[in-house]
Order: structure tokens, then sequence, then C-alpha cells
């Protein structure tokens, strides 16, 4: 079979597919009375990363969905990443995953059906490292190609981790480096460096598992997976939801190393500045280099986590013992509610 780069296909990547928050609360926002569900425990009126139902006997089922556009030229790791991606929903409301169905659009016309079945493979992979069957699906006819899973986890209703339960004085750490837009960007422009190529794949397709055992820590009170909304985007939803600000303290956020030389050669994704536009009347001190990171739209991007100032030591240690010691450091803090959502100090 030719070689055919899958993002030639598509006009987005990866979760800088997603629609603009701005755009997003309009979509969202209807005068039609709601059908209310006492056992519905999280719907889309907090923005968290997966709806959550009371199944009696202190357990809940999680379900998510979340497909998009390759992010990869690579039909394989298209699968594997955009599986890992939907997964992580799960982990991300501090869930194990039971269970997996496909969501395949594929432009039949266009590509080979070889391809799309290369796809399915790599969902396959991932999927049975996590531990689920990948169970049924359906598929369409469409212009452009796209993939994602609908996943169902399970949850103890005492382990349920939204990402409005950040309270004033906790700490907020994430899991994965920031950077994966901009490498994605300049992968699309063919640019992307030959020693970047094998750190971009690994931490797109390296499942948010942890997210399970931080479900298990009651002094973790939020949680969220970083995604198209960048780090900036998903902390000042977690600061609305629970009616508080935050403060970055930007030299502590990791990124991905060598990502300042793109962002040199303005090798930036086009989703950053709408990100940007969403929501910069929230934010103070944004710098050159922190608005390109902070808002860099990341796919399958770690775990944004609030710790109990109380339990920070014993957080920490708990990152190393699981081999997240990079990560052993707080990139933010959990303020009162101010004028501003999110304030950045010493911005590059």
């Amino acid at each position: 079979m030719e070689t055919i780069k899958l993002t030639k296909y598509s006009h987005g990547s990866g979760c800088g597919c997603k629609i603009a928050p701005q755009a997003l609360e309009t979509i969202l926002r209807s005068d039609m009375p709601q059908w209310s569900d006492p056992k519905l425990l999280v719907g889309n009126n907090t923005r968290d990363d997966a709806a959550v139902y009371d199944l009696g006997n202190n357990m809940a089922l999680i379900n998510t969905v979340d497909f998009f556009m390759p992010i990869v030229d690579d039909a394989f790791d298209f699968g594997r990443i955009a599986s890992a991606n939907a997964i992580s929903d799960v982990y991300a409301m501090g869930g194990k995953p039971l269970l997996a169905t496909a969501i395949l659009g594929w432009p039949v016309d266009k590509l080979p059906a070889e391809l799309a079945q290369r796809v399915l493979d790599g969902a396959r992979t991932i999927c049975a490292e996590a531990g689920i069957p990948l169970a049924g699906g359906h598929s369409i006819d469409s212009l452009e190609p796209m993939f994602g899973l609908c996943v169902n986890g399970l949850v103890p209703i005492t382990g349920i981790k939204k990402n409005a339960g950040a309270k004033a004085g906790d700490y907020i750490y994430i899991t994965k480096p920031l950077g994966i837009g901009i490498l994605s960007t300049a992968q699309k422009r063919d640019v992307l460096k030959p020693e970047h190529l094998g750190v971009f794949i690994q931490q797109l397709t390296q499942l948010n598992a942890i997210g399970e055992k931080f479900g298990q820590l009651n002094y973790v009170h939020a949680m969220t997976d970083i995604t198209g909304f960048g780090l900036l985007g998903h902390l000042v939803e977690m600061c609305e939801g629970a009616g508080v600000s935050a403060e970055i303290d930007y030299p502590a956020v990791p990124l991905i190393e060598g990502i300042q030389s793109y962002i040199a050669a303005m090798i930036i994704p086009d989703n950053t500045y709408r990100n940007w536009n969403s929501y910069e009347k929230k934010i103070q001190g944004i710098g050159m280099e922190s608005l390109y990171t902070l808002c860099d739209p990341q796919t399958n991007g770690g775990l944004m986590v609030a710790v109990s100032p109380e339990h920070k030591s014993e957080f920490e240690s708990f990152l190393a013992d699981h081999q997240l010691s990079a990560f052993a450091t707080p990139v933010a803090r959990i303020l009162e509610k101010q004028d501003y959502a999110v304030q950045i100090l010493k911005a590059r």
C-alpha cells in the first residue's frame, strides 16, 4: 500500500478539533426544561469529563464519548491515540474502564478500507493495554477521517472526582508535560524534528491509568484531564466550577523539551489563539511563551489534580512511588475567589 498521510485529509487534528469554549457555551445553553434524574450524579452542568450514573450499592457507571480527526499520519498510531484519549475521561473521573465501542467516520472514496482496519487495530491494542474489550461500534462514510470511542467504566460513589471540587489552599499538579499541540503542528507542516517523534507518539499513547488510583485518595478534591482547551482553559473551568481562583507558578510548569525552538519559529496551532480569545478576559499576567504553552491544545494530555495542602508531601511521595516523580512539584495554587480566574506568576 502506498504511503498515505492521514493529516492531509483533515482540516483539524486531535483535540484541537474541539469547538471553542465560547461557541460551546452557546451550543450547550438552553431554555428548555431539563428532565431530572436523581441517579444522574454528574451531567454536563459542571463541564466534567464524563457522565456518572448511580447504580446503587455505592457504585456508579461512568459513560463518555470522544472522537477526533487524525493528529498523526500513521493509521495504527491514530487508532491508539484516539483510544487512549477517550479512555482518559474515565480515569479523569477516578474510575476503572470496563468496555469500549468504536466511532468511525471514513471517506471511503478517498482512503482505502485497509487503512481504517489499521485504525481499529490500533484501538484494539490500547484497549487491551487498558484491560477492556473493544466490543463493537458504528461507522459512517464521512468527508474526513475521524475516530474515537464510547467508553463505560465503574467508580465507587465515594471515589468520584469532579472538576468542580477544588478548595482554596489546594495545590495543583499535572502528570504530563505541555506542548503536544505544538509538536502536532510541526508534524503537519513536515518540520517535526526526528528526535521529537518518539516523545510525541509515546505521550499521545500513554494511558492516564494513574487516575483510577487518584480516585482512591480522599485528599484529592478535584481532577480533570488537560485536552483541547489547554492547561489554562481547563484550570479556568475548574476554578469557575468551584467558585475559586488560581495562581500558576509558570517556571514549575513542565514542558516537552525543545518546544521553545518551534515557538521561536511561530509553529503554533491555530486553536491556541482560539483558546486565548475565549478566556483572555479571565486571565492576568500572561507572557508570550506562556500564552503559547498554557493555551496549547493537548491531546490525551495529563491529569490535573487538586490536592489538599495538608497532604502535599504524602501526594508527592505517592507520585514518586508510581514513577511520576518528575511531576511531584505543584504548578499552581487555588485561592479564594478573586477578580480574575487565573493569574500567571513569573510568566515568560
